[in-house]
């Protein structure tokens, strides 16, 4: 399998070389042929030419422990829907702020230990943080609830259409909600638009690798828990159930050599970190291990034609799925990236840690008994101390009021029957085409 694989892939890279007439492509058709990847990857999912307006409105703010700000926000994304997000930024600073992007895992959103952890943290490390509610979760659920997993139904795209269409436009709604919290960093005052970064965990280290391939404005990119991007056969993501990583994964076979490409494309806009415990069976990393991480590399050195700014790793052994961008190896890979306000690389080095498990039982923070496992995200000793269990009244963005009055705009059954009308209308284009 893996040597027909290999067949596959150097047929294809053999045909990119002989439309070149057997000559290496220079910089200027590199720049065409990769623009070329985003646009498709774009329309693939239903992503527009132009983002919504963003529509950015701050409704209170509150102070989670000293030194660090949280903000309440909500901002507009795809099909006129809404996004609520917590804003976390230091008070005190010199100079321009780094950006940082939170995208949670599945099940997961800003009122998971890691987004509000994290947002404390890189905040009073001097960086500002946007994190903020997936589709179906948070307020985004149509009961105000976590971990409902709404979007995960499938839902069979109407005659015409490919099986893939309703997961294509979800995952394009996913990346519409991350590429909105860039463009929200893009548009703060403080922020150096030149220093964001995009920080994912499991489902949404799959949504923010392919986000880093088609979105320039970001810098840098960390995954955690993720990154295996198949190439030309089936693999972990093409067989996954949920609908916006299945089906939207499997509709990229267009490409070609899927990994390759997304892995050429992040290094063409900036330094990417993937991070990853060798026991994590989550993400099936004892399939996709270093081995497999090191042959993805070189075939998307080989398309970009250098090594600059390609994808790193760093594998923890008898370890299994977590938020690695917490610990210090995490904190020092960003610092280099994007250059915390606050804190210096010294100081990063020298922090003292928090053991998760022991702070959530302290803090009566809610992990699942799942994942406070050692081996998982419990076991992390993340950086810093003295950081709060935050309340989860106080994260909640919108006034009840407001909730209700806007609760179209917010909630997955508003989107899902937008989506369901424009599936129809396409539908019927198809078929009115296709009996001409």
């Amino acid at each position: 399998m893996r040597f027909l694989r290999l067949v596959m892939v150097g047929l294809m890279l053999g045909g990119v070389a002989a439309a070149q007439g057997a000559k290496p492509m220079n910089a200027k058709q590199r720049a065409a042929r990769d623009e070329g990847w985003r646009q498709t990857i774009r329309k693939t999912f239903y992503i527009p030419a132009t983002l919504p307006r963003l529509e950015a409105k701050t409704w209170s703010s509150f102070s989670p422990m000293p030194g660090v700000i949280a903000e309440r926000v909500t901002y507009q994304t795809a099909d006129g829907m809404l996004v609520p997000a917590i804003v976390y930024r230091p008070d005190k600073w010199k100079g321009k702020l780094p950006g940082i992007v939170v995208v949670n895992g599945h099940g997961s959103d800003k009122f998971g230990w890691y987004a509000f952890y994290s947002g404390m943290l890189f905040a009073r490390a001097g960086a500002m943080v946007v994190t903020y509610d997936p589709i179906g979760e948070g307020e985004r659920n149509i009961d105000k609830k976590s971990q409902a997993g709404a979007h995960d139904k499938w839902v069979d795209p109407p005659a015409g259409l490919p099986r893939t269409d309703w997961g294509q436009r979800l995952a394009g709604l996913m990346q519409v909600d991350a590429m909105q919290a860039v463009s929200y960093l893009t548009q703060r005052r403080e922020v150096d638009k030149k220093r964001i970064a995009v920080v994912g965990y499991s489902m949404g280290s799959f949504v923010s690798g392919i986000l880093g391939a088609i979105d320039p404005r970001i810098h840098a990119v960390l995954l955690s828990g993720g990154g295996d991007y198949d190439g030309v056969e089936p693999g972990y993501f093409d067989g996954s159930k949920l609908p916006c990583q299945g089906p939207s994964f499997r509709s990229l076979r267009v490409l070609g050599d899927r990994g390759a490409i997304l892995y050429d494309l992040n290094a063409d806009r900036g330094p990417m970190f993937v991070m990853n415990g060798l026991a994590d069976t989550v993400m099936d990393i004892p399939r996709y291990g270093p081995a497999w991480f090191a042959e993805t590399r070189a075939r998307a050195i080989a398309l970009r034609g250098t090594d600059k700014n390609m994808f790193t790793t760093i594998f923890y052994p008898g370890m299994s799925h977590r938020t690695s961008w917490v610990n210090r190896d995490g904190m020092e890979w960003l610092d280099k990236q994007i250059h915390f306000a606050n804190w210096t690389a010294k100081q990063i080095a020298d922090a003292p840690t928090t053991h998760v498990s022991t702070w959530a039982k302290a803090n009566d923070v809610y992990i699942s008994k799942t994942y406070m496992r050692e081996d998982r995200e419990g076991g992390l000793d993340a950086l810093g101390t003295g950081f709060p269990g935050i309340k989860r009244a106080d994260l909640m963005v919108l006034p009840d009021a407001e909730w209700t009055a806007n609760k179209d705009r917010l909630i997955y059954e508003a989107w899902a029957a937008k989506t369901m009308a424009a599936e129809a209308q396409a539908a019927r284009l198809h078929l009115g085409t296709v009996g001409q």
